[in-house]
């Protein structure tokens, strides 16, 4: 496994009336690139592999026996494992690839996680989000852009998201987001 690296423990950045910003528990996070069966591939033998059926339209999401799979482009997919589990998943990929080449990276130290939630949740992501948050649906995630940094964001309600981020880029994000709650919450006061 990789190593964690971020400077950013699991914590509470921030907790106002607008918004809760937290950093996350660690988590086992590989990064996979099959080929679809328009190209030439066979999803349905990783899928079976990793016993979660892989979404295939940009933006789904899958979630099963523990694995949860975020699909951000046509031929690649982030998916999310338990610590204890992320061996088990990189080896039954790992026995798959002389039948079938992929490209599967464990990237587990790369990212933090920030869980974002609270009312103003899609106005606080708005301060910073190169798209209009609500476009992105209950249950979806995209690759996108928060204040020039790249970030993926899982969408768990209508006020519960998922903010991945490199650590490079983590205390910036962790103070861009505390700043962006704290005027929402005293624009409530």
């Amino acid at each position: 496994m990789s190593k964690h690296i971020s400077s950013l423990a699991p914590s509470v950045v921030v907790d106002t009336a607008a918004a809760r910003v937290a950093v996350s528990q660690l988590i086992g996070r590989i990064s996979l690139r099959a080929r679809t069966q328009e190209t030439g591939g066979d999803l349905s033998a990783v899928s079976k592999a990793i016993g979660l059926v892989l979404p295939t339209q940009i933006g789904t999401r899958a979630k099963a026996e523990g694995i949860e799979a975020a699909c951000l482009g046509p031929d690649e997919w982030t998916l999310l494992v338990s610590l204890e589990q992320i061996e088990k998943v990189e080896d039954a990929l790992a026995a798959l690839y002389p039948s079938l080449p992929h490209s599967m990276t464990e990237i587990t130290g790369r990212e933090v996680t920030f869980t974002i939630e609270g009312p103003q949740t899609p106005d606080l992501l708005s301060i910073g989000l190169a798209r209009d948050v609500n476009s992105i649906k209950v249950g979806q995630a995209r690759r996108t852009l928060f204040d020039g940094a790249t970030v993926t964001l899982w969408r768990d309600s209508e006020t519960s998201f998922r903010m991945d981020v490199w650590n490079s880029f983590a205390p910036f994000l962790a103070t861009t987001l505390e700043t962006g709650a704290k005027e929402l919450a005293a624009e409530l006061a």
